[in-house]
């Protein structure tokens, strides 16, 4: 099966809600989850869209993960927040978690939280981009199940890690860094996995800690933990400083678990009865603590234009600045409808159809 569909996003949306109702989640956590999910494949994100659904669907039928669940509150003070989630929906938890956060500075001038036991929570630019659309700085990351391997290693030590900085614009422009500290995702391993596809050489290594393009034996080393992984940015060896994304990765899990007291490194491990428990972490900076917001903005503008203007490189039509690419696939999205492999829909279709529910495809 092959080719790509368009689904209207509020109807997808929609559908995606009503299968988390079905699976136990409230009305907020339902609409919360499927509106950061749906995100993701508007964006053009496909490795964290709707595409994992199947995996939710999974985790909420063999209790991996909860709805309806009330997180612990370890420790609160005006500007800062620190959560055991318990187990709950890393999505909806993680928007709830956000707009407290950027409360918090909007009273204080900056603030932040971490959270212990949840679940995967998406496209970290998502919650980046609520503080930027109210003159904030935003900052997130999570970290994940130990699937990256470190500079001269071959056993996982570390997640993929992500780490997303948003910084507004005038007119509604959006500088929005949202980068995985691994070569790439698991999602996006699987993705390759899903349309028979093999792997460049350079994104992971095999068990022998050597370059390998087979997708579904990767995948499976990472699940049974039996060696191999993914490889940080800059790639395998320090030839080309594979050592920086190391260390981003490790500041990744420092953050998320050391501050929040949850599981880091190695010990975040997915298997076939469970899901990793992951922790992540937030931060918002008002922009008026540094100069007048519209002054500011106005800068970044004129930051964004250069980038935009810089002469491309022989064979290439353009120069992007961190998520343009995005945000511009999310506006063609929301005009013609949220794009779909054949693979996914047909997936989604057997979802809907095991819990009485028509996919809107």
């Amino acid at each position: 099966m092959s080719g790509e569909i368009r689904i209207n996003r509020k109807a997808l949306e929609r559908f995606c809600t009503d299968v988390f109702l079905k699976l136990g989640l409230s009305e907020a956590e339902a609409a919360d989850s499927a509106e950061i999910l749906v995100a993701a494949d508007a964006r053009g994100i496909a490795s964290h869209g709707v595409g994992r659904l199947w995996r939710y669907e999974n985790g909420l039928k063999k209790g991996i993960m909860s709805g309806q669940v009330q997180p612990e509150t370890l420790r609160e003070t005006p500007m800062s927040l620190v959560l055991d989630a318990r187990g709950a929906m890393g999505l909806s938890l993680s928007k709830i978690t956000m707009a407290k956060v950027i409360d918090k500075a909007e009273a204080m001038g900056a603030a932040f939280a971490s959270i212990r036991n949840s679940n995967h929570f998406g496209i970290a630019g998502f919650y980046t981009e609520m503080a930027a659309r109210r003159d904030m700085i935003g900052i997130s990351m999570t970290n994940t199940a130990a699937l990256g391997v470190p500079t001269f290693g071959r056993h996982a030590m570390f997640g993929t890690n992500p780490i997303a900085v948003s910084v507004p614009a005038l007119e509604g422009r959006i500088f929005s860094l949202d980068m995985a500290t691994t070569c790439v995702t698991r999602g996006k391993i699987e993705v390759y996995e899903r349309e028979d596809k093999t792997l460049p050489l350079g994104w992971a290594v095999d068990t022998k800690g050597k370059g390998t393009t087979n997708a579904h034996s990767l995948l499976e080393d990472m699940l049974f933990q039996r060696g191999g992984g993914l490889l940080p940015l800059g790639g395998e060896g320090d030839q080309f400083s594979g050592y920086k994304g190391y260390g981003l990765a490790v500041l990744v899990d420092i953050m998320t678990a050391i501050t929040s007291g949850g599981v880091f490194g190695k010990s975040v491990m997915d298997s076939e009865a469970t899901s990793a428990r992951v922790c992540h972490f937030f931060g918002a900076i008002r922009l008026d603590l540094f100069r007048d917001p519209e002054a500011l903005k106005g800068d970044m503008s004129r930051l964004l234009s250069e980038l935009m203007n810089a002469q491309p490189a022989e064979g290439c039509e353009r120069v992007y600045y961190a998520g343009l690419k995005e945000h511009e696939a999310e506006a063609l999205s929301d005009k013609i409808g949220v794009p779909l492999s054949a693979k996914v829909a047909a997936q989604l279709g057997q979802i809907g159809q095991g819990l009485g529910i028509a996919f809107p495809g």
